[in-house]
């Protein structure tokens, strides 16, 4: 599959839906209802749009990333070692001391409140790991 080029003057935010576009299959429907979720359950979200276009959200480091390929839509967290999973939504990247994945393929449906919750859960995780300044920066 052919990646979008980054162009000039697009947005995170516009590469993301060129990528959807261009899937054109489940595949691009599933990216799509996960970016909104992810949107639902965290609205101060930032796309962006890194490695030679792989779509980001991130907040205060990135919450996940999503991934497509031919049989399989991948959504990586990067600190999901660290959250909790009681709906065992993580199926894949198991054996990681940090990362894990959901892996979600055709006809697969994902279970709505419990990704949100993840999507939150890494969004606390990240925002808690935030450098606090010193009281030396302070005064």
């Amino acid at each position: 599959m052919k990646k979008p080029s980054v162009s000039q003057g697009q947005s995170a935010s516009e590469l993301i839906s060129k990528r959807i576009a261009e899937l054109g299959d489940w595949r691009g429907e599933t990216l799509s209802r996960m970016r909104k979720l992810i949107k639902k359950a965290d609205p101060a979200v930032l796309e962006e749009w890194k490695w030679m276009g792989t779509p980001i959200w991130s907040h205060d480091g990135i919450i996940c990333t999503g991934e497509s390929y031919k049989n399989v839509v991948k959504l990586t967290f990067a600190k999901g070692a660290s959250l909790k999973d009681p709906a065992h939504l993580f199926n894949s990247s198991l054996e990681g001391n940090v990362r894990r994945a959901i892996d979600i393929h055709e006809g697969e449906e994902v279970d709505e409140s419990a990704f949100k919750a993840l999507v939150r859960q890494a969004v606390t995780l990240n925002s808690s790991g935030k450098l606090k300044p010193s009281k030396k920066a302070k005064s």
